[in-house]
């Protein structure tokens, strides 16, 4: 129970932030939801909930729970209208059956929680502390009547919220997003069942003792919470680890980057930094500088045609034959014998033969390449290059210019 209240509760903090930042519908109706559920599994939690209950509000927990758990549930059905969003065209009946029960839900809302504070305090028997509010109040018309509006609301809401995001999973886009919504859809069937079954229970007792009642409840509610926290937060982790695997990218490819741009000034959007400066920056935003990082290394490529002796490429091809990852290690030797003769001063006013052309989907996959480029360049000695440039020649129609000594063309 400890642990779920945390969870929920970091969760819950952890969208606050950029809800209130933002105002984005989806965000905000995220960070309710959380904050709802937060407060609903705090109240079942031993210490809070003996402290609550023995307060100057006998059984405050109680109350406190139902309501946090019907403002859960009224910011997932905003959740799902804030998804559809508005669009140009005609309405699908499902999307147009969600905007109306969350409509009605948000009008009956206020009403079914006065009504409920109302029951509260004024018919249900509180004279002394319950184990199980549900279970201790079973049969008593006041508590039977007070639950029953929670769990109506609770499992009309939680209905529509499942068909909502069954049928939404079923059309996402990426498969991080059709699991959490799964997960949440799951939540949501467990909390239709659930309150129809305690609505039968708190109107016709069983003889189930309080505590084991207590455990029921608790556990299913755990479960809820647990689903409903993880398809929440699965396609945020999605993003949060493309992120990561951005700035790996970006951290890796900055040694190639650095020297395309020492080497080709113009081709870059500002100066280059320091690697610790550039992997801290904030702006712009890590996918912006992935983007354009490949694409002043590809330029920059395009620039050393005028540095590559015409048969470079053939024997840089025929270095890597050997080598675990032959494609990129064969790029790898032809920049960087091409930024060799670039440093040494030797060029040529006639572009030799580039790099082969690769289908690459999106800039992402172009940087994953140049990881696998880099990863091979860095182990390129200076004698490797010595030697392949040797053997290729020089470009055509140069002639050797005043150059940098050997350790700069080694750093090369």
């Amino acid at each position: 129970m400890y642990t779920t209240a945390i969870a929920m509760s970091v969760v819950a903090l952890w969208r606050l932030p950029a809800a209130v930042r933002f105002r984005d519908p989806l965000r905000l109706a995220l960070a309710r939801c959380s904050c709802g559920f937060a407060v609903a599994m705090w109240c079942r939690v031993p210490p809070v909930k003996y402290a609550l209950d023995r307060s100057p509000v006998t059984d405050l927990s109680a109350l406190v729970k139902y309501v946090a758990s019907m403002f859960a549930i009224l910011a997932a059905l905003s959740y799902i209208t804030a998804i559809y969003g508005t669009r140009p065209g005609p309405t699908p009946r499902h999307v147009a059956v969600a905007r109306r029960v969350s409509r009605t839900a948000h009008l009956s809302a206020f009403g079914a929680m006065a009504a409920m504070i109302v029951l509260f305090f004024t018919v249900v028997d509180r004279s002394q502390p319950s184990v199980d509010f549900a279970a201790d109040h079973a049969g008593q018309w006041g508590a039977a009547t007070f639950i029953s509006i929670d769990y109506v609301y609770l499992g009309t809401a939680s209905a529509t919220c499942a068909y909502q995001w069954f049928k939404a999973s079923r059309r996402a886009e990426t498969l991080a997003l059709r699991i959490g919504l799964s997960l949440m859809a799951s939540a949501a069937v467990i909390y239709t069942v659930y309150p129809t079954v305690r609505i039968f229970t708190v109107w016709a007792p069983t003889g189930i003792r309080s505590a084991v009642m207590q455990s029921v409840s608790d556990s299913v509610n755990i479960s809820v919470a647990c689903l409903w926290a993880a398809g929440a937060s699965i396609p945020a982790t999605h993003a949060a680890a493309t992120r990561w695997t951005s700035w790996r990218t970006l951290c890796s490819i900055y040694p190639l980057w650095r020297e395309v741009v020492d080497a080709f000034p113009h081709v870059a959007f500002r100066p280059p930094a320091s690697r610790f400066r550039e992997m801290i920056r904030a702006s712009p935003p890590l996918d912006v500088r992935l983007d354009r990082w490949t694409q002043e290394i590809a330029d920059g490529v395009e620039q050393l045609r005028h540095h590559a002796a015409p048969d470079l490429l053939l024997y840089a091809e025929a270095a890597a034959e050997a080598a675990p990852d032959p494609g990129p290690t064969a790029e790898a030797y032809w920049i960087k014998a091409a930024l060799h003769a670039a440093w040494s001063g030797q060029r040529s006013d006639r572009p030799a033969e580039g790099l082969l052309g690769k289908p690459f989907a999106d800039s992402q996959a172009e940087s994953l390449w140049l990881r696998r480029v880099h990863r091979a360049y860095r182990t390129i000695t200076p004698e490797q290059i010595h030697r392949l440039l040797g053997e290729a020649g020089v470009p055509t129609g140069t002639a050797p210019q005043p150059c940098a000594d050997d350790a700069g063309l080694a750093a090369a």
